[in-house]
């Protein structure tokens, strides 16, 4: 069996340690899921807890699953430069972009959501996946993170599906060559949803947009959670691959159960 994990929080938002003990959950977890391969992914705002001499011995120690380091960006316009400058001074063997403000509004966080009621959808849809065209447009990325978020509370827009609000995403994301990853935290949210959605993901497949997977863990409980059933969605679409990183450069491998 072949199964990856590239969205794994070791230090979730700050208030855990990037240390040997966590590290070694994490991995423990990867194994009792039957993972051969684990991206340990943090947030950008705390890249500096990341430890890359650990990595390198704790690999040393761990031989039976390979470690990737990634980092997720908060993309926020106007700090590309900015971004660009920490991606190429660091190891990262991949960089997520995802979208979790729109004008600084965190709408995924659950003390924000009352805004979706107050406001318009179709504006909040619009206005997020407008982001995440500019994500994809500034090439900063490998992968693009849980695609259709938004989704997160069960909200739809009512002027037009969600698709439709993705699709010219998909084109750029097509053009640009990047990888989208099938996360499944949505399983675990209101939304009791894979991000993205069935009918985004079968657009993906026509369009020939590689996957990669992600359970967006943010404890070692987490780590492989849902994935099977992202891999058995796919596979009924008609994939029979997915992508892994090393060093930003990637390979193709079976999806396989």
């Amino acid at each position: 069996m072949v199964l990856i994990d590239y969205h794994v929080h070791v230090v979730g938002h700050g208030e855990y340690k990037f240390d040997t003990k966590r590290l070694q959950s994490y991995l423990q977890q990867a194994r009792e899921v039957n993972l051969s391969e684990i991206g340990l992914l943090e947030h950008d705002e705390y890249w500096q807890q990341v430890d890359f001499d650990l990595i390198k011995r704790i690999q040393q120690d761990n031989s039976d699953i390979n470690i990737r380091l990634g980092l997720e960006i908060d993309f926020i316009p106007g700090q590309e430069l900015q971004l660009s400058s920490l991606i190429s001074s660091l190891p990262w063997d991949y960089l997520i972009g995802s979208v979790h403000f729109i004008d600084g509004w965190g709408f995924d966080h659950p003390d924000y959501k009352d805004k979706f009621e107050s406001g318009n959808i179709d504006s909040i849809f619009d206005q997020y996946y407008n982001l995440v065209e500019q994500a994809v447009d500034s090439g900063l990325f490998d992968i693009i993170g849980h695609l259709d978020l938004i989704k997160i509370w069960g909200h739809n827009p009512i002027k037009k599906s969600p698709y439709a609000y993705a699709e010219p995403v998909l084109k750029k994301i097509r053009a640009s060559g990047l990888v989208v990853e099938i996360n499944s935290a949505g399983l675990r949210k209101p939304v009791k949803e894979i991000y993205p959605s069935r009918e985004i993901m079968e657009q993906m497949f026509r369009l020939s947009i590689p996957v990669t997977l992600g359970s967006d863990a943010h404890n070692p409980q987490q780590v492989g959670e849902g994935l099977e059933n992202c891999v058995e969605l796919l596979k009924k679409i008609g994939y029979r691959s997915m992508i892994c990183f090393e060093r930003r450069k990637h390979r193709v491998i079976p999806l396989n159960l």
